[in-house]
């Protein structure tokens, strides 16, 4: 192809908004058993619906839930993992496995029997749809049971609990088979018995603090389906455990963040916790969805563990020579390990491969690619590769950014590029070298990207964790500004032609970041704009995440008027472009309503996109593409080149007063339409991924390569 010289933003590009939003099938929580797999994965064609799939031993692929079943839970409004395969025994005493899952629409668990015609209850149905949730299930040691969290919503808040569920399915008409075994504190995860089914490990947290601000690892006695002589075996106020994993009758590993990083820990059901190999590197994803792991344990006695930065890779630790052996593979960025203590699978992606399904062979190094969440890969010289950098910041405080430059393989153009400065949401989630589409769909066009790790994200410890503790709102801002500038100094970037953008809580950033001289326009994808009316609106889970971020309330009501974006407006004289879910429980669409509101009383040019039944996160194919296009749209006008997708009209006038609506039960409580929200980078603290790569539960966590469109970060929060 001969070189064409087109300005930026106008390079015919192959990668299409509807590639980006419909041509990929996100995968996660994949689990094994001998020669079978499982695994949800994501239709966006189908309005965002997950299924569970089967790959059986010959390698057929199944699909196990039809339409309109669909795998999801909502406990956290971020989820996790939510089925889970169960064995079964037919006429011929053989086991068969089947799946537990929990379904979206009403949140009760099923079980789908194998080959079953549809599945059946276990739990009982709520007084109120939706009002029971449940997630990250285990087995029970004599496999007649399921260990989960609970979430029960009722009229003056949310419970959680540890509970068992039989599988016969007398729950489903008995709410008393339902057993509790472990409540009172305000949030759980990862229940998970021992193999003599003796003992229950699991972790759980109180307010104000999130899961990775600090955690407890419960152990108790399971007698006559009752958790007696509790303990505490690590964690507090200041320290995040996660991921208790037994060994054998007496021992666990786990992983905490006691020495500054996530690192692998042995606790005996006595004694001192011991460090297996400490290391200034994370060995476990941040805690943003319920079920992520990030190490297996094999018969052998060998871990594998994922470990690094954003991006975690594998290693085989083998406690006998206490020797950390990384595995050699072509994909950078691993998520979500799991082991039947001899098979591995896990989801895997590089900068040039999409998030794939894999069965790692630990003694051998060998990666077999299962499954591709793509349909179709456009050709790789359209697809940029990012390259870190270390920028400097305020005060000359470092700031990890991925870069990503314009990159067409017979386009060039004359000076410096126009970049987008990408904020992950969370705040505490991370950006991961993982193949994203959505970055293709701008840089094949000649719009440079920067995703920018900013103070308070995670996957370099808790020092740089906690930067943004009670400085949310400036730490970010600064970063993003200075990574930008960065790029500017270095001759990549046109200063003239910045541009910024998030989700929620990068939303946030994103907004507040107009209120400066850098950016020439922001993109907000369902951001927080006013604090305030974040802290008395948002879901139970993060309800008291303004505490560390901001500070509490009512002693700090001044720095968050200060600090919300709503408040700032006489600053902001550049274009500003929101889009909003209209069932958004966690950035209520009054947030987006107000800006727009306060943007038109000035003059200011703004478009404001409402999506009809979206949540935290565009689930669809449909919002997907409309939201790529309107930023696209949004570019161009600001920036003035030629798109290949319709003009963006921008106001200049208040959007017409609407009706005030009813007061709902609560946010909590209230009925929300059939489908889990979006949830993961992450989020969530999770998986972090770009708004587009965090359209499902993960869904942390992610850092796994999706490429749909907006949604709350694997492990992240108002942030997600």
């Amino acid at each position: 192809m001969s070189e064409l010289s087109s300005p930026h933003g106008s390079w015919p590009s192959p990668i299409s908004a509807g590639d980006v939003a419909r041509g990929v099938h996100r995968m996660s929580f994949p689990s094994v058993v001998g020669d079978e797999i499982w695994w949800e994965e994501e239709r966006p064609a189908e309005g965002g619906r997950s299924t569970v799939m089967r790959r059986n031993p010959d390698g057929a692929v199944v699909e196990l839930l039809p339409a309109p079943w669909s795998a999801g839970t909502r406990v956290h409004e971020y989820g996790g993992r939510s089925y889970l395969p169960v064995p079964r025994r037919d006429d011929k005493a053989l086991t068969r496995m089947g799946i537990v899952f929990a379904n979206a629409e009403d949140q009760r668990l099923y079980l789908l029997e194998r080959d079953a015609a549809a599945p059946t209850p276990l739990t009982p149905e709520p007084d109120r749809p939706a009002a029971l949730r449940y997630a990250d299930p285990t087995l029970s040691a004599d496999g007649r049971q399921i260990l989960c969290v609970r979430e029960e919503h009722v009229a003056d808040g949310v419970r959680r609990a540890v509970v068992t569920v039989p599988l016969s399915g007398r729950g489903a008409e008995d709410p008393a088979a339902v057993r509790v075994l472990a409540s009172g504190a305000d949030f759980y995860a990862s229940p998970v018995p021992s193999p003599d089914g003796r003992r229950l490990a699991y972790v759980r947290w109180n307010h104000p603090r999130m899961p990775w601000d600090g955690t407890e690892l419960r152990l108790g006695r399971l007698e006559d389906a009752t958790l007696t002589g509790e303990v505490t075996l690590k964690g507090g106020v200041d320290e995040s455990v996660v991921s208790p994993t037994w060994v054998d009758a007496d021992t666990l590993y786990l992983a905490s963040d006691w020495p500054g990083f996530w690192n692998l820990y042995q606790a005996g059901v006595t004694g001192q916790a011991m460090a297996l190999y400490p290391a200034e590197e994370e060995f476990h994803a941040p805690p943003g969805h319920l079920g992520h792991r990030s190490y297996a344990v094999l018969d052998s006695g060998k871990v594998v563990v994922l470990h690094g930065n954003t991006d975690l890779a594998p290693s085989v630790y083998d406690p006998d020579t206490l020797e950390l052996t990384p595995v050699t593979t072509g994909f950078t960025s691993w998520a979500q390990v799991d082991s039947d203590g001899v098979g591995v699978v896990a989801v895997a992606a590089s900068p040039t491969r999409p998030q794939c399904l894999v069965r790692l062979h630990p003694e051998s190094g060998r990666v077999e690619v299962l499954r591709e969440s793509l349909d179709a890969l456009p050709d790789a010289a359209h697809l940029p590769v990012p390259e870190h950098m270390t920028l400097p910041g305020r005060y000359g405080r470092p700031v990890h950014a991925n870069v990503y430059r314009p990159t067409h393989p017979g386009v060039t153009a004359e000076g410096p590029a126009p970049f987008v400065v990408w904020v992950h949401g969370g705040p505490v989630a991370h950006a991961s070298h993982a193949l994203d589409l959505a970055k293709a769909y701008f840089t094949s066009r000649g719009i440079g990207v920067v995703d920018v790790n900013y103070g308070g994200s995670t996957g370099y410890g808790r020092s740089y964790r906690t930067r943004v503790h009670k400085e949310w709102g400036v730490v970010d801002v600064e970063d993003a500004a200075a990574a930008a500038r960065a790029l500017v100094d270095q001759g990549v970037a046109d200063p003239k032609r910045l541009a910024i953008r998030g989700p929620s809580a990068g939303g946030f950033t994103a907004l507040l970041s107009l209120t400066g001289d850098t950016f020439a326009c922001g993109v907000s994808y369902y951001g927080v704009a006013d604090l305030l009316g974040l802290a008395e609106t948002t879901h139970d889970f993060e309800s008291r995440f303004l505490d560390s971020l901001v500070g509490t309330l009512p002693g700090f009501t001044e720095r968050y008027r200060e600090r919300s974006p709503i408040n700032r407006i006489d600053e902001i004289d550049v274009p500003v472009l929101l889009l909003q879910g209209t069932d958004d429980r966690v950035v209520t669409p009054d947030q987006a309503f107000t800006m727009a509101t306060a943007l038109g009383k000035r003059g200011v040019p703004y478009a404001l996109l409402e999506f009809e039944g979206e949540a935290h996160g565009f689930r669809s194919a449909a919002s997907r593409v409309r939201a790529l296009e309107a930023e696209l749209a949004f570019y161009a006008r600001v920036f003035g080149f030629d798109a290949d997708v319709a003009p963006l009209t921008l106001e200049t006038e208040p959007p017409a007063p609407r009706p005030e609506p009813e007061a709902p039960e609560s946010a909590e409580g209230a009925e929300e339409p059939g489908g889990a929200p979006a949830a993961d980078e992450a989020g969530a603290a999770g998986d972090a991924r770009s708004p587009e790569a965090e359209a499902a539960p993960d869904t942390a966590d992610a850092p796994v390569a999706d490429t749909a469109a907006p949604s709350p970060a694997e492990g992240g929060g108002t942030a997600g």
